[in-house]
């Protein structure tokens, strides 16, 4: 079975993969015009570029490639190899590239960002974070300037003049974070004016698995200042105080119950309450739920650590601090609160989106990842990507060593500090892999203990990170690192430095030894360390350590009777290799049908999102709102321009109303004349002299806008209530995703003729002067402070796993 499901999974990637016949092809021919190229003045290239029709013509694509190769090798000092140059036209052709570590992704990125300005584009190239974000931009500017394109980055540090700007130039570089909370605080806009996110149009998506796979369902939230209620502090008293009887943590240690001996004990402890009628079973019980997820699931330097006084949390594939994450508020406070810290912030979501709405809004998006063909199946169903995998531009001669199973984590980290201390003792320097920051803190007081000084990397210091793994390829260096995707720096065999004879001395000794801790849940990840070593041809060697007490085992494998080891070192042979290997497949089984889950959850939301926003686009834009208004309430708009005596009778204003309403079909007749017998007991605001045109149409605006962003900030809400409770209609047969859907759907249909019949009552009762309108009047306020986060939260993730590891039997 396991040789059968392995051929599964090659499948699925070969699925997605492309035959790149044609752009080898292509190289070959760009070779013709080499002497062309080479003939050029440095002020010629961007003059011939402008010539090419790369788009439609084959010898112009040659073209284009020698001149990039030139160009480069003339700006950069680095002459492209022809796998870079073949990445890059798979990246004109919208492909998801996978090029191994250290063979210029950079480089290659940037020629396809040309490529695609050359065809008239836009281009975002988005990458993980800031700092790669700002460093690509500013090393590939030389080249850029070279074809007359201007490439700017966007970073947390940019004031809103220079995100215009950045925006503005044919390549903007950022990270996927940013450019999407740029795309967020425009539904803030009260004026054209103050748009920043230009329309988009390329997305190049730089370790295209972090963001497109991993990234994906994290929502970005644009959220505003409330009065929230403050976390009761005497129920995590409480709940501290438990003991193991009185709460259970299922299987994928998740989700956290209380018992009856643990209700009987809150409730006692609370005053002798019950938890269950209707003053508690809304309020208290949520808190209690909430203060046991905080106190028993989420544990200090695994998923989050503490530093400046405040909670951080850790993003899980990249081992850092997740830079602007949060759980959702509740949780966030409950975890302040254990740690025994103020409070943040918290506020009500004004809007969200996924990382992959955010993608799903460029009509072309292409990419590159050291770790492509292992998502192939993700990219496809997802996205309709394809993966073009690049060869190495040398062959790869890393030893990749099979695994080494024990039975107990105790025995195999007692083989990883032997195996370190052995290697460690020829010189060769070694890069060990931790999952978390716990971990890599107690492998390292254990190798210190055995006379090995490593240098540690995690969340904790990862601003020290470049340096750190900069100087991890000299010999003797032991550097225990958490997750190294996206670090964003190569490891050169003998350190940073240009010593040719370190660097040989290191090559003598066999290159960087790579060491993992244990499997991740899936393999592209162990794939991202093992690719550490053995870049561009040198020599190195990898070998992952692992226990059946290893989270992706016990998470994913149950066992009627535990196997046992029959060595005096726990180890397990070939059958601990077998169990890892199913293990694994069965976690990225789960990764792969949660994706699936979650997606068809927020399909609806996005969909109803893109409504919103199209709305909102079309007031912001032209004059539809005052348009509207002033077919509705024709009698305000007549005393607010002075156009005709203001003596209509507000039966003539609500018949008129009623009528336009009805033609659009956003309301009911019955709706509308209830709406109207309560404004005609609202009286209009006084007017003392006719308004401008531009200004009442700029109140109009503004009135209309306040009232849809409050009716999708109330819709996100509900949404929310819905997901924190859906999982209850499977207990009565029911499929959650479709009530899930129904509920959403019909709360939603009644948002444009609220938020219609809202915006009348305004335009009548509040203050509009040729100073514009005064909301307060009509006691409306917009938050005036306003923040951006990450929920690193998946709401869905508990029940499809549940289903998988009810079959687990079945595979064993």
């Amino acid at each position: 079975m396991g040789k059968l499901t392995n051929s599964m999974w090659r499948l699925l990637g070969s699925q997605s993969s492309r035959n790149q016949s044609k752009s080898v092809s292509l190289i070959k021919d760009a070779d013709a015009h080499t002497a062309w190229a080479g003939g050029l003045d440095d002020d010629g290239f961007a003059a011939e570029a402008e010539k090419l029709d790369i788009g439609a013509s084959s010898d112009d694509r040659a073209r284009f490639l020698a001149l990039a190769r030139e160009a480069a090798d003339r700006t950069l000092g680095m002459r492209p190899f022809d796998v870079q140059l073949q990445g890059a036209l798979r990246l004109l052709e919208g492909d998801i590239v996978e090029m191994a570590t250290g063979e210029g992704k950079t480089l290659a990125g940037a020629i396809g960002a040309i490529g695609h300005v050359l065809q008239g584009h836009h281009v975002h190239v988005i990458s993980v974070n800031d700092y790669l974000a700002t460093r690509d931009a500013e090393w590939m500017g030389p080249l850029f300037t070279a074809f007359g394109i201007v490439a700017k980055a966007v970073s947390e540090n940019s004031d809103r003049d220079e995100r215009k700007a950045a925006y503005a130039a044919d390549i903007t570089y950022g990270s996927v974070n940013e450019i999407g909370f740029d795309v967020l605080r425009d539904q803030l806009a009260l004026s054209e004016d103050d748009l920043v996110s230009p329309t988009p149009d390329v997305a190049i998506i730089d370790e295209a698995d972090s963001v497109l796979v991993d990234e994906a369902l994290v929502p970005l939230v644009l959220a505003g200042s409330t009065e929230a209620e403050a976390p009761d502090q005497a129920i995590h008293d409480v709940v501290a105080r438990m003991k193991s009887k009185h709460y259970e943590v299922d299987t994928e240690g998740r989700n956290v119950t209380l018992t009856d001996d643990g209700a009987a004990f809150v409730e006692e402890e609370l005053g002798g309450i019950n938890l269950y009628d209707e003053d508690h079973v809304g309020s208290t019980l949520v808190h209690v739920n909430v203060a046991m997820h905080a106190q028993y699931l989420l544990e200090r330097d695994i998923h989050y650590i503490v530093r400046d006084g405040g909670v951080h949390l850790i993003n899980a594939s990249r081992g850092r601090v997740a830079q602007l994450q949060r759980w959702p508020d509740g949780v966030q406070a409950a975890v302040e609160i254990k740690e025994g810290l103020s409070q943040t912030d918290s506020g009500e979501v004004i809007d969200t989106m996924t990382v992959q709405a955010l993608i799903g809004r460029y009509p072309r998006v292409c990419g590159m990842t050291g770790t492509a063909l292992a998502a192939g199946e993700q990219f496809r169903q997802f996205y309709d990507l394809l993966v073009s995998q690049i060869p190495p531009n040398t062959p790869n001669i890393r030893i990749d060593e099979a695994d080494r199973v024990y039975d107990s984590k105790a025995n195999k980290v007692e083989a990883i500090v032997a195996y370190v201390k052995e290697v460690h003792e020829t010189g060769q320097p070694i890069l060990i892999g931790t999952h978390d920051v716990a971990e890599s803190e107690e492998l390292a007081y254990f190798l210190d203990k055995a006379g090995v000084s490593p240098v540690v990397l995690n969340a904790k210091n990862d601003a020290q990170e470049a340096k750190i793994i900069a100087e991890a390829g000299a010999r003797d260096a032991v550097t225990v690192s958490t997750q190294m995707a996206g670090r964003g720096t190569d490891i050169r065999l003998g350190g940073s430095g240009d010593d040719e004879s370190a660097r040989d001395d290191v090559v003598a000794l066999g290159g960087l030894c790579v060491v993992g801790t244990g499997r991740h849940d899936t393999e592209r990840l162990d794939n991202q360390l093992r690719g550490r070593a053995g870049r561009q041809g040198d020599p190195g060697r990898s070998v992952f350590f692992s226990s059946l007490e290893d989270p992706v085992v016990t998470k994913n494998l149950a066992f009627k009777r535990d196997p046992v080891s029959q060595a005096e070192d726990g180890s397990m042979g070939a059958k601990g290799i077998d169990l890892i290997e199913q293990a694994q497949r069965i976690a990225e089984g789960v990764m792969l049908e949660l994706h699936a889950n979650t997606w068809r959850y927020n399909t609806l939301v996005n969909q109803q999102r893109d409504i919103v926003v199209k709305r909102r686009m079309e007031l912001l834009t032209s004059d539809v709102a005052l348009d509207e208004l002033a077919a509705e309430e024709p009698t305000r708009y007549a005393e607010l321009t002075g156009t005709t005596a203001a003596t209509e009778t507000a039966d003539a204003d609500d018949a008129k109303a009623d009528a336009a309403t009805a033609e659009r079909g956003e309301a009911t007749e019955a709706d509308d004349s209830a709406a109207s017998g309560a404004d005609d007991a609202a009286a209009p605001a006084p007017v003392t002299e006719p308004v401008e045109k531009e200004v009442l149409t700029q109140a109009a605006r503004e009135i209309m806008l306040f009232h849809l962003d409050r009716a999708w900030a109330d819709h996100l809400a509900f949404v929310s209530d819905v997901r924190a409770s859906i999982h209850l209609r499977s207990l009565g047969k029911e499929s959650p995703l479709d009530e899930f859907h129904k509920l959403i759907l019909d709360e939603f249909s009644t948002l444009p003729g609220e938020a219609v019949e809202n915006a009348r009552k305004t335009f009548r009762e509040a203050t509009i002067t040729n100073d514009g309108v005064d909301l307060g009047t009509a006691d409306l306020h917009r938050s005036t402070t306003t923040w951006t986060y990450m929920v690193h939260d998946n709401l869905f993730s508990s029940g499809g796993a549940k289903a998988l590891q009810g079959i687990i039997g079945i595979f064993r």
